[in-house]
């Protein structure tokens, strides 16, 4: 504990020390939240979902925080169903059979672009006879324009933005611009201020009933913004967070720890056990580990898990064994081991508690800058496309950015908001790794 307090008191006389460990602790924080607020089957459930999971989402769609640094506010997710207080649903009969209703969604619109895109879903109950709705828009300055008749299933969507019969009635403008135009302007200007959408329908059975939900699709969405399945990206970078350390530091401790101890097995032991680990760090030092996982991956099989075990087994013989095996020969020759040798310690209990704990000092900083290494390295493999097919991680977000041409369409944030939380990593880890080799180094004690 005293050793602990030192050491943490050192650290404070570092100011990127502080920052790297201020940048880590949030990590870890954010890691644990988003493990406890969307468990693991859940995300996964929402990132393999289809139009049923991600039907209010807009495609594509920057980050809400983009509209703080803009003059021009771009156009925002609108969501109303008649299960909202704001909706109004009127029932009238009409006769023994056939019932009148209608349904009125309001909504104010104060954007200076039009939506990407306008949707009404709407269910129906009935038995036989489907009942038959007439959809109308009116606009702030009082126009009234007749979107469609139809009859209705039991579940339909009536895709606004797709209806080529009402764009030629609106001048060849499609109707997620014409509705929102403001008829006095030649230049098409969304006409800002409260707008309604009203659904009235006619059912023909007694206990027939008629529900609707309006969804306009904005410019922005979120705190990360969409991608081009309409998924929300904040699923992908909060679990990326779990994700990244867990590969990084179960990597870096599975290498560092193993490769000390069959670095000090082979010393201790020497001979012929030492030549065979030896020739094999050798052999290994030359194999091309980022080929070799790409091929794992393309032939056989892109589990992060099975990519892990195999970073962890080829780095075990790294460079790392002939740098302890110098500094266990010098601690071999120390006279308290052979003190222990000659008060009958066995060879593992001197390798465990004399030689290995001589050298933890020089282990901590060297495990904490081998973290940003293995985190980058499975970006790597997602953004080759070998990434896990299964899990949300950065790498696969930016991934998906390139494929689906985020830099030519100006969707930065698609590619920033995973490539600065990798930056962050590496240099929160990194930062705390150098104060610490300086603390347990005294020869870097003055640089």
């Amino acid at each position: 504990m005293r050793n602990l307090k030192r050491t943490l008191a050192e650290i404070l006389h570092y100011p990127s020390a502080i920052a790297g460990l201020i940048i880590v602790f949030l990590l870890i924080v954010l890691a644990i939240y988003t493990v406890i607020a969307i468990p693991y089957q859940e995300a996964i459930r929402l990132w393999r979902g289809g139009e049923e999971v991600w039907q209010e989402y807009p495609k594509m769609a920057a980050p809400v925080w983009q509209n703080w640094f803009t003059r021009t506010k771009l156009a925002e997710t609108i969501v109303l169903s008649t299960r909202d207080n704001e909706v109004s649903k009127t029932v009238k009969a009409i006769s023994t059979d056939m019932t009148d209703i209608e349904i009125e969604i309001p909504f104010k619109y104060a954007y200076d672009t039009f939506p990407q895109e306008l949707a009404l879903y709407l269910t129906a109950k009935y038995k036989q006879k489907q009942p038959h709705v007439s959809v109308i828009w009116i606009t702030p300055d009082g126009r009234e324009i007749t979107l469609s008749d139809f009859s209705i299933q039991q579940s339909q969507s009536y895709r606004i933005s797709q209806d080529t019969r009402l764009q030629r009635r609106l001048g060849g403008m499609k109707p997620d611009q014409g509705l929102f135009a403001d008829p006095a302007l030649e230049t098409p200007t969304p006409l800002k201020g409260d707008y309604k959408l009203v659904v009235s329908g006619i059912v023909f059975e007694p206990d027939s009933d008629l529900d609707a939900k309006f969804i306009l699709y904005g410019q922005v969405y979120g705190l990360a913004g969409t991608d081009h399945r309409r998924r929300d990206l904040t699923i992908a970078i909060l679990w990326g967070t779990p994700i990244a350390l867990a590969f990084g530091l179960l990597a870096a401790l599975g290498t560092t720890v193993t490769t000390m101890f069959i670095a000090g097995v082979g010393v201790w032991f020497g001979g012929i056990l030492d030549d065979l680990i030896q020739r094999i760090t050798e052999i290994n030092l030359v194999l091309p580990l980022l080929s070799i996982l790409i091929m794992v991956g393309t032939f056989y099989s892109r589990s992060i898990w099975l990519m892990l075990g195999i970073v962890v087994l080829f780095s075990i013989f790294g460079s790392g064994i002939k740098n302890y095996r110098a500094i266990f020969l010098q601690i071999k020759e120390s006279p308290y081991i052979e003190a222990a040798r000659a008060y009958g310690a066995g060879s593992f209990r001197i390798i465990l508690f004399y030689l290995i704990p001589r050298i933890i000092p020089l282990l901590i900083p060297q495990l904490v800058v081998l973290v940003p290494g293995y985190v980058f390295l499975e970006a790597s493999l997602a953004v080759l496309g070998l990434g896990d097919p299964v899990l949300p991680t950065w790498g696969k977000i930016i991934d998906d950015a390139q494929a689906n041409g985020a830099l030519f369409n100006g969707q930065y944030y698609w590619i920033l908001e995973p490539s600065m939380l990798l930056m962050l990593t590496g240099l929160g880890f990194a930062m705390v790794g150098f104060a610490l080799d300086r603390i347990f180094n005294p020869r870097l004690r003055g640089l």
